[in-house]
């Protein structure tokens, strides 16, 4: 009986409902696949013809770029070169005593203006007027006996031609004479001694100029080997400014120069607030060969006193004017293979590439000596999206409301007229 039952057992499992219940699932999966697929197929043949044909439409809308453009003109350029420089007075003056004394009176105010031969400060004179009084007795005693000497010379003259007195005599006193007279010329020295000790009390400045701060007080006695001075006086009217440029630039300036003078404009250190201006008044007589530079001085008024010794300020020298030249905007010029070019306004809106020869910048502006003329139209914004017969399009400028800023263009800045 088990042997039976478990022989029929492989045979009734061939039939049995679990394995009949596997293909009616599969039978049920199929058509919900194929939907998938055919779904698939869809999404990617209109990504393929529907992105195709919108991109047509697109391109169109990207082909005209918005760009800024500018006119040519023409102007006067100037061509400059710039330095780095240092406030330099003509003249610094340390006032020392030239005598020994106390200090009496000090006679100017920090920071004064003074004019040459003004009172500065007094020495007491007493100790040299007392010298000079003695010089004067001297000169005065020695006159008296310069006088009988020439007196009894006169006599002994009369007594050797009658051969009264021995030749030996006469010589004596003729040399007594001339030691008298000696003696005269040495007092006469001591007196003018005396008197220009007596000066040198007044003490008074020795050139134009701005008064720095007091060294020494009333009081203090003052001596020849001090080594600070009374005080110190800079000359600030005229005022200099000693400035460098390389080497390379020598025989232009100098060759302008020769045509005449030139003008130079002084800047801060930040080279943005004009201080003052001038002209050059020299160049220096060698080459710095440590750094290539040559050193040049300019004069200005400085009746304001802008300028300040040992300042430090950017100079600007003019040395061309270029009178009526044909210029564009320094954005509009563009550096390629074939050198300087722009992007030309042709009248059907689209640009050409133009090769242009360039000159000197001033400004924000560039020389234009070959390539261009007056009246032609440059692109100087967007020049980054443009290629040889781009469309463009040129943006109205936007009234601003209250309400509403002015839009930008798309793609760029609002351009820039010429």
């Amino acid at each position: 009986m088990d042997l039976q039952g478990s022989q029929a057992r492989p045979g009734a499992s061939a039939h049995s409902p679990a394995v009949a219940a596997a293909p009616a699932r599969r039978s049920r999966l199929r058509p919900i696949l194929w939907l998938l697929l055919l779904v698939v197929i869809a999404v990617v043949a209109w990504r393929i013809w529907g992105g195709n044909a919108a991109k047509p439409a697109r391109n169109a809308d990207a082909a005209a770029q918005p760009v800024g453009v500018a006119t040519i003109g023409t102007t006067d350029l100037h061509v400059t070169m710039n330095g780095l420089g240092t406030v330099t007075p003509l003249a610094t003056v340390t006032v020392k005593t030239q005598i020994a004394g106390q200090l009496m009176t000090v006679g100017y105010q920090e920071g004064q203006q003074v004019k040459k031969g003004d009172f500065l400060a007094q020495i007491d004179p007493r100790p040299y007027q007392v010298a000079l009084e003695q010089a004067q007795g001297q000169f005065a005693r020695d006159t008296a006996l310069l006088k009988q000497a020439q007196t009894d010379l006169d006599r002994f003259q009369t007594l050797n031609r009658q051969n009264s007195i021995s030749k030996q005599q006469y010589q004596d006193q003729v040399y007594l004479v001339q030691q008298d007279e000696a003696l005269l010329v040495t007092d006469q020295a001591a007196i003018d001694s005396a008197k220009l000790n007596l000066t040198y009390c007044h003490i008074v400045s020795p050139v134009d100029g701005r008064v720095g701060l007091r060294l020494v007080d009333a009081g203090n006695y003052v001596q020849t080997s001090d080594a600070s001075g009374l005080v110190m006086i800079t000359q600030t009217r005229p005022m200099t400014v000693i400035f460098t440029l390389a080497e390379d630039n020598v025989p232009a300036v100098a060759k302008a120069m020769q045509a005449g003078s030139l003008p130079v404009t002084l800047f801060d250190r930040a080279n943005v607030t004009k201080i003052a201006t001038g002209t050059l008044q020299t160049i220096d007589n060698a080459v710095d060969t440590t750094t290539g530079t040559v050193r040049l001085r300019a004069q200005f008024a400085n009746d304001d006193d802008a300028l300040f010794p040992q300042q430090f300020v950017n100079a600007q020298l003019l040395v061309q004017t270029i009178n009526g030249a044909v210029t564009a905007p320094v954005a509009a010029v563009q550096q390629g293979a074939p050198g300087p070019f722009v992007y030309l306004v042709k009248p059907d809106s689209t640009v050409a590439v133009q090769a242009v020869k360039t000159g000197v910048s001033d400004g924000g502006m560039v020389q234009i000596t070959d390539g261009l003329k007056p009246g032609d139209q440059v692109v100087v914004d967007g020049t980054d999206r443009l290629r040889d017969g781009a469309k463009i399009t040129i943006p109205r400028p936007n009234v601003s409301t209250p309400e509403q800023a002015p839009a930008k263009p798309a793609g760029g800045k609002a351009g820039r007229k010429g």
